[in-house]
């Protein structure tokens, strides 16, 4: 079983000199005001509605094991990548929180690079992790033999999900959407555009797109083929990359031409109102359904997305302990609750992924979430470009770029875009 996964930091690191509410220096407050031993200050990019229960949830236990500090949430709305941009800017500027979200393993190296946050391998240690954290995923999360930051879940990026009204509408059997191949599922986005009335496929903007792309490039060239991506041993250059394109190309041919003025969330609520047949979106999808009060086999359907049955498309959110955080006891406080069985079981039921700890009990999980954890303890496990586990900075803003500008242009010029992203990991 392959558990080598290159991860690196893909939301841009530009720097955003908006003002951020806080700063680093909350012991200073005036008489009355909390001080920074009895608040801990938490920035996240879980900004949605569906994604905040998570976060709620997570509080709950917090305030329970912690009632003497108070949870402050320094996230800001607007998605990932502004959150990102603005949280690179306070540490730039010397404003840090607490802890913060960063996607597992290697995209904390440019905030280790930087100084920006610390190493905990002590608290693995002292909160027991080594022994219910698989091997494999320690792995992913060690660099330079240290760990920096502790996962609260393990996501997978390759699931399509499907809307049960509209594929009936459209003659297609609810039961049989695990595509072997990328070929199938076209086929049936065709018939569904040929006699729906809905979307056969729905993206948003261009990260979505970029995560869809990921998927197509993880069935055309295999988990050993994608990951040669990475280290040099397969050509972005050559045939397979370019058949994968011309999927993509066909793919997007096939989607919602209002697709680049959306987030994740938009094409998701298509399926759930089955305005759209399909999307492919990774598993924090549930939590959004599950608000919709969808219930699975009935309203929706789900199944690794084409082409990709026994591969796990992995990410993981963690948390770190920032460099010159106002309260380190707090924020060593968050962290126990992240790395907690009571926390990882509250945040995980809500959010639609699964523990990273081995020792949770998973009976009062979906099914879906049940399956989720059977394949990444068995299937081949390969990072995702776009959630921080395949690319460093620049490789992975270069991919949007390159996606961006071939979707908007038309999606005619294939050569262009296989020159773009060949460009893109040319070093």
């Amino acid at each position: 079983m392959r558990r080598r996964i290159l991860i690196a930091l893909v939301a841009a690191a530009g720097l955003v000199t908006a003002g951020c509410s806080g700063g680093n220096d909350r012991s200073t407050q005036d008489d009355g005001g909390a001080s920074s031993s009895d608040t801990v200050e938490v920035y996240s990019w879980w900004t949605s509605p569906s994604e905040e229960l998570g976060l709620d949830a997570l509080q709950e236990v917090f305030a329970q094991e912690y009632p003497e500090i108070q949870f402050v949430n320094g996230g800001v709305a607007g998605g990932g990548g502004s959150t990102k941009q603005l949280l690179q800017a306070r540490l730039e500027a010397g404003e840090p929180p607490d802890s913060f979200q960063v996607h597992a393993g290697r995209e904390a190296q440019d905030y280790i690079d930087a100084g920006h946050v610390t190493d905990i391998s002590d608290l693995y240690n002292e909160f027991g992790l080594d022994g219910v954290f698989p091997p494999g995923l320690l792995d992913m999360l060690t660099q330079d033999r240290h760990l920096y930051t502790i996962p609260s879940n393990v996501h997978r990026a390759n699931v399509l999900w499907a809307s049960v009204p509209a594929l009936e509408d459209a003659g297609i059997d609810p039961g049989a959407i695990a595509y072997p191949t990328v070929d199938a599922f076209i086929a049936d986005l065709e018939k569904i555009a040929d006699q729906a009335e809905v979307t056969p496929l729905a993206v948003g903007g261009t990260w979505t797109q970029v995560h869809l792309l990921e998927t197509i490039l993880i069935a055309e060239l295999g988990a050993d083929g994608y990951d040669g991506l990475f280290d040099g041993t397969t050509d972005w250059s050559g045939p397979q990359v370019g058949a994968a394109l011309e999927e993509f190309q066909t793919l997007i041919g096939l989607t919602n031409e209002d697709r680049e003025e959306y987030d994740w969330e938009f094409p998701t609520q298509m399926v759930v109102d089955g305005d759209a047949a399909f999307t492919i979106m990774g598993d924090w999808v549930p939590a959004l359904l599950e608000s919709n009060s969808l219930v699975e086999g009935v309203d929706y359907v789900w199944a690794p997305s084409p082409g990709t049955d026994g591969i796990y498309d992995f990410l993981a959110d963690s948390f770190s302990m920032t460099v010159g955080a106002p309260n380190p006891a707090g924020a060593k406080a968050w962290l126990a609750v992240i790395a907690s069985a009571d926390g990882q079981a509250a945040f995980n039921q809500v959010k639609g992924s699964i523990p990273a700890r081995t020792d949770v009990d998973l009976s009062q999980f979906s099914s879906y979430q049940q399956a989720a954890a059977q394949s990444f303890a068995s299937d081949a496990i390969v990072g995702s470009i776009q959630h921080g586990a395949a690319a460093t900075i620049a490789q992975g803003e270069a991919v949007n770029r390159a996606v961006y500008a071939f979707v908007t242009s038309g999606a005619d010029d294939l050569a262009k875009f296989q020159a773009d992203l060949t460009a893109a990991f040319a070093e």
